[in-house]
């Protein structure tokens, strides 16, 4: 099951132009699925950066203008897309010139297999 999962998330990579990881994450950023091309950003895939979405998900809450879909980073080379599927998280990372509606589609493309990570994530607590 692990490795159609992993083998759906690279198809899914692959079929974005740019898009070089896709990772789901659980809220300290510990990875559940990881694909990602030779060229992804290491930094960008620590758990130490992946799990300060979490953080400034629940402080952007707290402005009072509801849940936090979604938080897009540009940086010089890369581009960022975390999505808010607490307790999970779901990442793209992308070189700057990748399509960032594209990216955007993501979460609605994996919707169906959330809910299955999600209850491992909820079996670890």
């Amino acid at each position: 099951m692990a490795e159609e999962l992993k083998e759906m998330f690279h198809r899914l990579m692959s079929s974005i132009e740019g898009c070089l990881a896709i990772l789901v994450t659980d809220r300290d950023g510990i990875p559940l699925i990881k694909v990602a091309t030779g060229t992804a950003p290491e930094q960008a895939m620590k758990s130490s950066f992946l799990s300060t979405f979490a953080t400034s998900t629940e402080q952007a809450g707290k402005m009072g203008l509801s849940r936090n879909r979604s938080i897009i980073c540009q940086y010089e080379s890369y581009q960022i897309v975390q999505f808010n599927c607490l307790p999970l998280v779901l990442t793209a990372i992308a070189d700057i010139t990748a399509n960032t509606g594209k990216l955007l589609t993501l979460k609605q493309e994996v919707a169906d297999v959330l809910p299955m990570l999600e209850s491992a994530v909820d079996l670890q607590i």
